[in-house]
């Protein structure tokens, strides 16, 4: 037998005691969000410091002003040297009557169709998709004595209340975190068979806007038609931000955006994808947007402008005949490629300012920034990463896009320099943030497995 055939062999026998640590990192309440939880999740923090320590990675906690960084390092090996991103927070996991189980007293259940899934707050989003990468690490140790590759972990405590510390972090500990590649295990497989490694993510920037007119809410009988109604100019605005084929209309908005490169095109083609069936889960039909386009396309590649929220006027029960003195609406947009999201924020508030009348004014409310991030798949380091991911599932590993972001990943690349694998397991019922969070024990042991093929990969 091999060395990895060793290791997938160890990772084997010792799955239940795998599943025995990762119930009891879930067991800790990490709500990072929460000051009431600041010391449990301390205690998570130096839980799996501990627990990285116990298998000989030089680890230790690093204090921010929040919560702390888990810091852990084992350099023996030589060759591509890996940064491995997780975070070990949680969300808060109200409202509690809606958990069928205790949600920090995790449980496997066993499913109609006879499989398996882990359930608890923060067993899929971040703990057990963490502990997969751990687990391989501990089982390349068990066997061998020694990791395959150089590999640093890094896992944050404030990633789901907002991460305001890690900035700061990475620039003062760039020196320490460097390497070849970053690795996260934050994403989906394409399908509960399929597993997949995220390419690319949109990047963001996100606007309110307020329209003021008349200096209080006018009687519509009296100003009606004489007086500028705020709810009517809003309205012309955000018409006039799309043209009738769904293109986007701010001048410039398309500097940086290429079309699609034949070959993500022809991977996306390979892949078992319904646009009806898509949309139709959310009780739609016909695809919106850029004509032309495929919703695959759509929702990973092209750019977006997007009205998340109205109001202006009188909005409680029953009627009331009022001109508003202000109306409002929050706007947002998602950046693909090398889109520059200050150049769109100017561009969006000099459309809006063109569109106000004389005697109106406007404000606005900015709701933060960022680039979008994409990694060119054809590097080693993806299509081995690819191949060993193909190994372990049977089939070949998707290449994908990602409709949302995922701000660390933005900024390992432009701060330390250095392209990312996002490849995790979890699945799109995995119920994240929601109650009965749950993790595929399948996910949960095949991922451990995949994560050992990468690093022999590497």
């Amino acid at each position: 037998m091999s060395d990895l055939d060793k290791v997938l062999a160890h990772i084997d026998a010792d799955f239940d005691n795998a599943i025995d640590r990762l119930f009891q990192t879930v067991r800790l309440k990490s709500i990072s969000t929460d000051p009431a939880y600041a010391g449990e999740t301390r205690a998570c923090a130096e839980w799996h410091s501990a627990d990285l320590a116990a298998i000989g990675f030089q680890s230790g906690l690093r204090d921010t002003p929040g919560h702390p960084i888990v810091l852990a390092k084992d350099h023996s090996a030589k060759g591509t040297r890996v940064l491995f991103y997780g975070h070990y927070d949680v969300q808060p996991a109200d409202p509690l009557d809606l958990w069928t189980d205790a949600p920090f007293d995790p449980v496997i259940v066993t499913l109609p169709d006879g499989s398996k899934e882990i359930r608890g707050r923060g067993a899929s989003d971040d703990k057990g998709q963490l502990m997969t990468f751990v687990e391989a690490c501990r089982a390349w140790k068990a066997v061998t004595g020694k990791l395959p590759i150089p590999i640093t972990i890094l896992l944050e405590g404030e990633e789901e209340s907002g991460g305001a510390n890690l900035p700061g972090f990475l620039d003062a500990a760039k020196d320490e975190l460097a390497a070849d590649v970053a690795m996260i295990c934050d994403t989906n497989m394409w399908d509960k068979t399929t597993p997949a490694i995220t390419t690319s993510l949109r990047g963001l920037c996100a606007e309110e806007i307020f329209i003021h007119a008349a200096d209080r809410d006018l009687h519509s009988g009296f100003y009606g038609s004489a007086a500028a109604n705020p709810n009517h100019i809003l309205a012309r605005m955000i018409a006039d931000l799309r043209d009738a084929d769904g293109r986007i209309t701010l001048p410039g908005f398309y500097d940086g955006v290429p079309d699609l490169p034949q070959s993500l095109r022809d991977s996306w083609a390979k892949l078992d994808f319904s646009e009806s069936a898509f949309l139709g889960e959310v009780g739609l039909s016909v695809p919106a947007g850029e004509k032309g386009r495929s919703v695959l396309e759509q929702t990973w590649s092209r750019p977006t402008c997007e009205v998340n929220g109205m109001t202006g006027g009188y909005t409680g029960d029953g009627f009331k005949t009022v001109i508003p003195a202000v109306a409002s609406a929050k706007i947002s947009f998602r950046l693909v490629f090398d889109q520059d999201p200050h150049k769109i924020r100017a561009a969006f508030r000099a459309f809006v300012k063109a569109r106000v009348p004389a005697d109106c004014r406007v404000e606005f409310t900015e709701f933060g920034s960022g680039r979008a991030v994409a990694f060119e798949v054809s590097s080693p380091v993806f299509q081995k990463t690819q191949g060993a991911l193909s190994d372990e599932w049977g089939v070949e590993a998707a290449f994908v896009g990602g409709g949302g972001s995922i701000p660390v990943t933005t900024m390992i690349k432009e701060k330390l320099g250095m392209d990312v694998v996002m490849a995790g397991f979890g699945l799109s019922d995995d119920r994240i943030h929601s109650p009965n969070e749950k993790y595929s024990l399948t996910s949960f042991h095949k991922g451990i497995r995949s994560w050992a093929r990468v690093l022999a990969a590497l």
